[in-house]
């Protein structure tokens, strides 16, 4: 018997360890984008750096631009590379779906009324002048019309996902300015639907072998206005026929993973119904968010959408990353880097004095030009569908990918630099010239609808202060909203459904529930949130009292104990104590109570 060679018999071991990787098909990239994100996000976390910036940076190290090429050199790199663009593409553009359906469901009309003047104003003025300017030097560099166009409307659009993270991280998207950014930021987001139907007409003319004349242009985006207002209204129409009643329904069940089925149906759903019309993904998953902004259940999706958002949307940003070819920067990096310059100075210049001739102080305006001169990601879904209906050739599509990429990977150094140009403006400026107070207004969080939280709610607001119910009893959400109460559904126990419904800026939080478990558990999420706020709850009996003050609740009433003081106050007075001496009794047996329990707790 022939001894094989121990190096020939690692060849053939090592050779069967890569054909069983590439058998593993899109198992394989699925698992690398699984490792890379368990790296990437505690990553970023630690250096307070945007996942976003991350998740780019990944995907250009592990693509077949950068990795890739070393297989044929160094075969087991192939196990760290995602190789298959298709594959990972399919996924991606789930990712772009579920961030226009978060974007739909912030989106209700009473929002965007209050801040009609940021976002209809402002921000459209800015997203206007912006694609001007870069139009008009795209055409000058030789590139036609409709391509300049596009060119300059995906530029002029910034990154949602790493401004606002920006914004969340500095705790500043309550603040007058932070308000202003996220005007801007929604104008862009809504300016995404008429740029996609633009793309289409544009699309469709040169397939056709014809010219886009001025007129075609203005016509089109008549015609895109038109369709996406028709679209809109016939969608929200219909969703609100069906989709608050299916939600209804499936909220009676009290099943939290049909919840779940029943919005990833209704994401995925409307996005495949668009992308079968011949629209974008995207457009139908914006949609459907628009239809349940105006719900009870908005919070709710929301919370339940968000990790689902997260992963694909960092799926999408690999890929964006995996398309970015090193080679390319080195072939002009000069052209390059001057473009990233020029595009950052361009939009700086055009949002700065904007902002101002809206009324925003100088400081603010020129810390929201910074922080808005980035690209954005909805930059990499336009090229990219500009690029599949021929409007854009690869070279420049690949050129402009480079430029949004670099601009995104600078937002959060011009991010600092902005608070520290904005600083400096302030202490120069004029006392009127400041930053502008925090306008936002806390509402009471009163959770449970029941009895007892109705007649509270009612109470409290006659004595002008505002609330907003939570309860997880469909029926008693729908006869809250009936009765014009602004009460929403959703499971007040999750921290992030919390913070949704305000509670960052709540001056209270009472709970009037009779389940003691979730009492408990929404108590310590509140704490752990807020240690300062008032926590006022309905216990159930003295046991349950002693638990909820050691978790952290502020004032507790047990249930039993206050319905035995009425029973006393009520027989002191039928045995003619008079009212004075009676009122005194009762209070005393009161603070006798509290006395208790918190000897209680300091026993335990």
């Amino acid at each position: 018997m022939v001894k094989m060679p121990s190096r020939l018999r690692l060849c053939f071991v090592f050779d069967g360890i890569m054909s069983t990787a590439h058998d593993l098909g899109f198992y394989r990239e699925a698992l690398i984008f699984l490792g890379t994100a368990g790296v990437v996000l505690p990553l970023m976390t630690r250096f307070r750096v945007s996942p976003v910036v991350g998740f780019l940076v990944a995907g250009l190290l592990l693509g077949p631009y950068s990795a890739g090429r070393l297989t044929e050199y160094l075969p087991f790199v192939g196990w760290f590379t995602i190789s298959s663009q298709e594959a990972v593409d399919q996924l991606a553009e789930l990712g772009v779906a579920f961030l226009l359906f978060n974007i739909g469901l912030e989106l209700s009309l009473d929002r965007l009324w209050t801040m009609r003047r940021a976002v209809f104003g402002l921000g459209m003025a800015q997203v206007v002048l912006t694609t001007v300017a870069i139009a008009v030097t795209a055409w000058l560099f030789g590139n036609p019309i409709d391509a300049s166009l596009v060119i300059g409307a995906c530029l002029a659009l910034s990154s949602t996902a790493i401004v606002l993270q920006l914004l969340a991280d500095q705790h500043r998207l309550n603040t007058q300015s932070g308000r202003n950014i996220f005007g801007i930021l929604l104008a862009q987001d809504l300016a995404v639907v008429p740029i996609l139907f633009l793309i289409v007409v544009f699309g469709d003319a040169t397939s056709k072998g014809g010219e886009v004349s001025v007129t075609d242009v203005l016509s089109g985006l008549g015609i895109a206005l038109l369709q996406a207002i028709a679209a809109i209204s016939l969608i929200v129409g219909f969703g609100r026929l069906i989709l608050r009643r299916l939600f209804r329904q499936v909220a009676h069940t009290q099943n939290r993973e049909l919840f779940m089925a029943t919005i990833l149906f209704v994401v995925v759903g409307t996005s495949l119904v668009t992308r079968f019309a011949g629209l974008s993904m995207a457009l139908g998953a914006f949609l459907a968010g628009l239809l349940l902004a105006e719900t009870e259940f908005r919070r709710q999706v929301a919370v339940d959408i968000e990790p689902f958002k997260g992963l694909l949307l960092g799926l999408f940003f690999i890929s964006v990353g995996m398309r970015i070819d090193p080679a390319a920067i080195a072939a002009y990096p000069v052209m390059v880097a001057l473009s990233i310059i020029g595009m950052t100075a361009v939009k700086a210049a055009v949002v700065a004095p904007l902002a101002r001739a809206f009324g925003i102080s100088w400081p603010q305006a020129l810390e929201a030009a910074l922080l808005l001169a980035g690209g954005g990601e909805f930059a990499f879904l336009v090229l990219s569908l500009a690029g599949s209906s021929g409007l854009t050739s690869r070279e420049v599509q690949q050129f402009m990918l480079l430029v949004a990429s670099g601009t995104m990977l600078m937002t959060p150094l011009l991010a600092r630099l902005g608070r520290q140009v904005g600083s400096r403006a302030s202490a120069s400026a004029t006392p009127g010239e400041g930053v502008l107070p925090d306008l936002s207004t806390g509402r009471v969080l009163v959770v449970g609808h029941g009895r007892v939280g109705r007649l509270l709610s009612e109470v409290l607001e006659r004595e002008s202060f505002d609330c907003l119910m939570i309860e997880r009893d469909a029926d008693l959400v729908r006869r809250g909203r009936e009765r014009g109460r602004d009460v929403v559904y959703g499971d007040a126990t999750r921290t992030g459904f919390l913070r949704r419904c305000g509670l960052d800026d709540a001056p209270a939080v009472i709970l009037t529930m009779h389940d003691a478990t979730a009492a408990e558990a929404i108590v310590t999420a509140v704490r752990a949130e807020r240690p300062e706020v008032p926590i006022i709850v309905r216990a159930q009996d003295a046991d349950h009292a002693v638990r909820l003050f050691a978790l952290g609740a502020s004032h507790v009433i047990p249930e039993a104990f206050e319905t035995s003081l009425e029973l006393l106050d009520r027989a002191l007075g039928a045995l003619g104590v008079e009212g004075e001496r009676s009122e005194n009794i009762v209070q005393s047996q009161r603070e006798e109570m509290m006395r208790f329990l918190r000897r209680e707790i300091s026993a335990e």
